[in-house]
């Protein structure tokens, strides 16, 4: 692995040392009790199962319409799974609590690299895809995204730019595939 900010730009360099201070900063709120506890467990449902068990209750119960948003959550999954493993391999980025002295893992990552954020990525997909086929969910899905977003850089395995990034990815592809429905 190479080091942290070898081969960079000068302006990488300044938003690298800027992000750090931001996950620092972010990082401390995971130190508190609940906050940690409500976050570490967004993030696992952020893991899939919830994502899963939302598919399969819509497929289940939404009819033809129902099979057809679950197949498109579906079909957005496995793009962003394909995606996000690639851009992980090309890109490397350390994860912030290997490059941050300040910053503590809450929470055990997936994977060694912090570029996108895969939890990210696929909440967002997953919500945008859900919601275009069924607006109201997205009075919990949105929150929910939000704070599995949220929970990736406070609990200190993910820099803001790695969620930001992942949020435009999902966007990008949840709108990309619903032409196909």
């Amino acid at each position: 692995m190479r080091a942290p900010g070898r081969g960079l730009t000068p302006l990488a360099l300044r938003m690298g040392a800027r992000e750090a201070g931001w996950c620092e900063h972010a990082n401390r709120w995971g130190a508190r009790r609940r906050v940690r506890a409500f976050l570490c467990t967004c993030s696992r449902l952020g893991d899939g199962i919830a994502w899963y068990v939302l598919m399969l209750a819509i497929a289940l119960m939404g009819g033809e319409r129902g099979r057809y948003a679950a197949a498109h959550m579906a079909l957005v999954g496995g793009v962003a799974t394909l995606l996000y493993g690639r851009l992980k391999r090309h890109v490397r980025r350390p994860r912030p609590y290997k490059t941050c002295r300040r910053v503590r893992p809450w929470i055990a990552p997936l994977d060694e690299f912090s570029f996108p954020s895969g939890h990210t990525l696929h909440a967002v997909g997953f919500t945008l895809a859900a919601c275009a086929w069924y607006p109201w969910m997205g009075w919990v899905l949105v929150p929910f995204a939000l704070c599995i977003a949220a929970s990736r850089v406070v609990l200190g395995v993910h820099y803001p730019s790695d969620v930001l990034a992942a949020a435009a990815i999902g966007a990008a592809l949840a709108k990309g595939t619903a032409v196909l429905f």
